[in-house]
């Protein structure tokens, strides 16, 4: 039963901004989950901690108009909510994808703040974006639309106040166009204010891969603290086909896994044979220069390879699960067939990819659930390790960032398995736990205005 001060607080919330259902979920999964905490800590009641914690410091709606090639002008919406800065400058991703608006981005927002503080990094928690859809588009209209964006967003962002990535929609060509339009503004080389940048001018070995790469690290220490299981020899189910699912993909057949399914917004393909390093290879030119869909791979691989329209891969049998597409793609029923098919273990590759009713299933038949605030904490560990390489003016080696990524993987685990135990709840808790202690306690330490 939830305290009626956290019930309360939901309420204020759900009262405030009634039609942003996907912020209303993460607040109540957060704030319920961290009860035991709220009350073995008065004082997080008594500043206020929570009503602050779940209020944006800073809210940017602004106006993107572009041209496209047709001469046609277009407009769009742009977004970044600078949500708490207590332990950092803002620090999360920019999507661009037609199903954004405030309430996905303040959801992001949130569950930034505690990734980030899971981290270890000196990182805040921030997101933004637009309602922008890349597919489809031009190099040049995708250029013209990054420059649009920031010639506004340049003026709320810096390598001290806020630090914007790449999310869904946004990778490697629309960060050198951003990047490119913020320097050209500013007059200056700030290789600290963007992450994800290319090689050649300020950007880190690992960071394409490292969400992927950290989920499954993640997934990894799981199986081996609570199973005594590895990867290896174990069928794995992987949603969307983009960047976080391919890299995922690419860890889990270094650790002698088999995977078996990718996805993408139109349907899935399953491959009995398994996804190879080959056919990886294949599936990246295709989304990553071609920009073609998934079904794609079933004509060109045939054979025994299966394409379902319209569905996703959850009803196949896996002993892992991945998911590492987008919000809820995960749902109770989808779960369940998942639970009836033996699943061990979920590694939440996406942000908040289960539903509740999901989650609620996996942890009530003691299947091991890496939530995504832990699970998909790599991308933004290795974006704050190419913030430090801009600071130090320096390049590590691949060896050495993908080193510091497992290392900081490992210890987001080990906190949040040692807050469950403090705490006697499950692993889900401790993530969230561990992740609000450190900003709760940096919020106390700063005054009422922090």
């Amino acid at each position: 039963m939830t305290s009626e001060y956290i019930e309360n607080v939901i309420k204020k919330v759900i009262a405030r901004d009634p039609h942003q259902p996907e912020f209303h979920q993460t607040v109540r999964e957060v704030l319920e989950s961290i009860e035991p905490v709220i009350k073995a800590y008065p004082e997080f009641q008594e500043a206020s901690i929570l009503e602050r914690i779940t209020e944006p410091e800073r809210v940017i709606q602004f106006r993107v108009p572009w041209v496209d090639d047709q001469g046609k002008i277009q407009v769009n919406r742009g977004f970044r909510v600078q949500f708490n800065s207590a332990i950092g400058p803002y620090k999360g991703g920019l999507r661009f994808h037609p199903s954004v608006y405030l309430g996905i981005i303040k959801f992001l927002g949130f569950e930034q703040i505690f990734k980030n503080s899971l981290t270890g990094l000196p990182m805040g928690g921030g997101k933004g974006g637009s309602d922008f859809d890349p597919k489809g588009k031009s190099d040049a209209e995708v250029m013209r639309f990054c420059q649009s964006f920031m010639a506004e967003l340049n003026r709320h962002i810096g390598q001290f106040t806020d630090v914007p990535a790449g999310d869904i929609g946004v990778g490697g060509r629309e960060i050198g166009f951003l990047y490119g339009m913020y320097r050209k503004i500013k007059n200056t080389h700030g290789t600290g204010v963007l992450t994800g940048k290319g090689m050649n001018y300020g950007g880190s070995l690992i960071r394409p891969e490292a969400t992927g790469y950290g989920a499954v690290y993640f997934v990894k220490e799981m199986l081996s603290h609570k199973k005594n299981e590895s990867f290896k020899d174990k069928i794995v189910g992987i949603s969307g086909s983009g960047n976080v699912a391919q890299y995922a993909t690419e860890k889990a057949l270094d650790l002698g896994a088999k995977v078996i399914t990718l996805s993408d917004s139109n349907g899935y393909i399953y491959d009995p044979d398994g996804i190879d390093r080959d056919k990886l290879a294949w599936v990246m030119d295709l989304k990553n220069n071609r920009r073609g869909r998934i079904k794609e791979y079933a004509e060109h691989f045939g054979g025994p390879v299966e394409y379902h329209a319209g569905k996703r891969p959850w009803e196949k049998q896996m002993d892992i699960a991945l998911p590492s597409a987008t919000q809820n793609e995960l749902n109770g029923e989808e779960a369940q067939m998942l639970i009836n098919n033996g699943i061990i273990a979920v590694g939440e590759g996406a942000n908040m990819p289960s539903t509740p009713e999901a989650i609620d299933l996996f942890l009530a038949n003691d299947v091991l659930f890496g939530a995504a605030k832990a699970a998909n904490a790599g991308g933004v560990a290795t974006s704050g390790l190419e913030m430090s390489q801009n600071s130090l003016r320096l390049s590590w080696s691949r060896e050495e960032v993908d080193e510091r990524l497992h290392n900081i993987m490992v210890n987001i685990y080990q906190q949040s398995a040692a807050a469950a135990e403090e705490f006697d709840t499950n692993l889900l808790g401790g993530v969230n736990i561990a992740g609000f202690l450190k900003v709760a306690n940096a919020m106390l330490d700063q005054g009422f205005y922090a």
